[in-house]
């Protein structure tokens, strides 16, 4: 096998690994930051990452890369001046803004001083289901916990 060969070979494999190759770099690059809110609020750093993981296509969707929004959360943004691009998405200024900004909306809700320090990451996706976060809270929630088991998050914070 030639250099050049083999580097194909590699290449090809990336390529078609896809998701998984991209996921876990993006755990690899967000997880001590996850670990430190979920101290910080006490919201498992499974929920976050697994989340973060769903919400923003583990950081290659569009609103993650425009607006640096990693939770598909509404509010207000710049991109129609800057880029005459019209988005309902909050724009951060980085990406630690938008995970600590999930975690202040978790604490915001009614279900949060019961869960809080809770770490099974399956009565919290339950919770943020019903509240309203997605508008198809049954496909939602089983996206987020099927990132999260196939990622082995839940042994995280």
């Amino acid at each position: 096998m030639t250099v050049r060969t083999g580097l194909m070979l590699v290449l090809t494999c990336c390529l078609l690994s896809g998701t998984g190759w991209s996921q876990k770099a993006f755990i690899q690059q967000y997880r001590p930051l996850a670990d430190s809110l979920s101290t910080e609020y006490g919201v498992p750093a499974s929920v976050i990452l697994g989340v973060a993981i769903v919400e923003s296509g583990s950081g290659t969707s569009r609103n993650c890369k425009l607006l640096n929004n990693f939770f598909g959360i509404v509010g207000k943004n710049d991109l129609q001046k800057t880029k005459g691009i019209k988005s309902r998405y909050k724009q951060y200024p980085n990406a630690t803004a938008s995970f600590a900004d999930f975690c202040k909306l978790q604490s915001r809700k009614k279900y949060y001083n019961k869960l809080k320090g809770n770490m099974d990451y399956k009565v919290w996706l339950e919770a943020i289901s019903k509240s309203g976060y997605s508008e198809a809270p049954a496909t939602w929630k089983q996206r987020v916990g099927d990132a999260i088991k196939k990622n082995k998050l839940s042994a995280t914070r």
